[in-house]
């Protein structure tokens, strides 16, 4: 309950600022069919999630049985957004299994999951190569801000680029909320490792603009589409004749590095998320010059390790997380007026229980 009082504290906080925050998420995982089920009852299982009160639904995704969940756009604030996805985690596998499912998996890599490798310089004509291909899963946070009317503030110029900014930087000491195993690392590197490049598109550096691994879609989505478009004229067979567009409803940034785990925890990630988005709004609004953000690439593995060119140790993702003070003294700065607190020190005490996960780990 504690990460979700300081997630209701931190929104109160924007709200009394004049801003409201939306955050919709995307789970990706894979999952094997019982014998003689050509696919998952998606529209089945979308019924339960409905009935428990979920904001999101399943869908299929690019890869054999791989799905995704999506959120749906109710309305719900960061903090139910937290808990429909913390729900869905800890219900999904069950739900899947009573609609087509014979075993869920809810991890960074779906090692050898499909078959088929695309002929070089295609990405979409398949070779004779059947070599195994390495299934990725994110998990991916969608953020926009809007003001009391409503308005998206990415729309306007500085808002979006200063919280991606944050974003960007504070994204690396704190990678162990998002990458929180060591498969995950070994997800960031299946394309150079597995000669994947040509099959997968997830994202292996700290990268931003409107195509990196944090992006800030505005007037160009991802593949340099235009962002917001929606049917405006049908024809009779029903396909579109023309799009009217507006893209400063749809514009956002996207977190896209983070990995499907067990071991994700949603309201430490959405905490990590406001947290940015409030130190964004305040560079914003003291009219800051914007720094230029080098890509940078993210660390190899959860542990410390020797690297062989030149003897250096790099830092893994749990020394990084512990070495690093920005989150403790942001959520001292944030929470300090906190109720019931009792002189509580939330920033000390959540990366405690951040790093108590791995204890073992560590004294190793």
């Amino acid at each position: 309950m504690l990460l979700q009082d300081i997630i209701q504290h931190l929104l109160t906080t924007l709200a009394a600022k004049g801003f409201k925050t939306l955050v919709h998420v995307e789970l990706e995982g894979v999952c094997e069919l019982r014998l003689n089920q050509p696919k998952l009852d998606y529209q089945g299982i979308n019924k339960k999630l409905a009935l428990l009160g979920i904001d999101g639904e399943l869908k299929s995704e690019y890869w054999k049985n791989q799905w995704e969940f999506v959120s749906l756009f109710n309305g719900q604030s960061p903090l139910k957004e937290a808990q429909n996805l913390a729900l869905a985690m800890q219900i999904l596998p069950s739900i899947m299994c009573q609609h087509g499912a014979s075993k869920v998996m809810m991890v960074p890599v779906a090692w050898g999951a499909d078959k088929g490798r695309y002929v070089f310089g295609s990405d979409a004509i398949f070779s004779l190569d059947t070599r195994s291909v390495h299934i990725p899963n994110a998990i991916q946070m969608n953020v926009s801000v809007e003001n009391q009317q409503g308005e998206n503030l990415f729309a306007q110029q500085g808002l979006g680029e200063w919280i991606q900014y944050e974003l960007l930087v504070n994204s690396y000491n704190c990678c162990l909320l998002f990458l929180p195993e060591e498969d995950a690392f070994k997800r960031l590197a299946l394309r150079q490792d597995y000669g994947l490049d040509a099959e997968l598109s997830s994202p292996v550096i700290l990268s931003g603009g409107h195509q990196g691994s944090i992006a800030l879609y505005k007037e160009k989505g991802k593949h340099n589409q235009p962002m917001g478009l929606e049917p405006l004229f049908f024809s009779s067979d029903n396909s579109v004749l023309q799009y009217s567009g507006d893209w400063r409803k749809t514009a956002r940034i996207e977190h896209r590095i983070g990995a499907t785990s067990k071991n994700y925890d949603p309201y430490l990630n959405m905490l990590f998320i406001l947290i940015n988005v409030l130190e964004g709004i305040d560079k914003w609004q003291s009219d800051l010059p914007l720094p230029k953000f080098e890509d940078k690439a993210l660390p190899v593995s959860l542990y410390d390790h020797q690297n062989q060119q030149d003897g250096q140790e790099n830092l893994g993702a749990l020394s990084l997380f512990k070495n690093d003070s920005w989150l403790v003294n942001k959520m001292d700065y944030y929470c300090h007026n906190m109720p019931h607190t009792n002189g509580t020190n939330l920033g000390v005490k959540i990366k405690e229980m951040t790093l108590s996960k791995y204890q073992s780990s560590l004294i190793t």
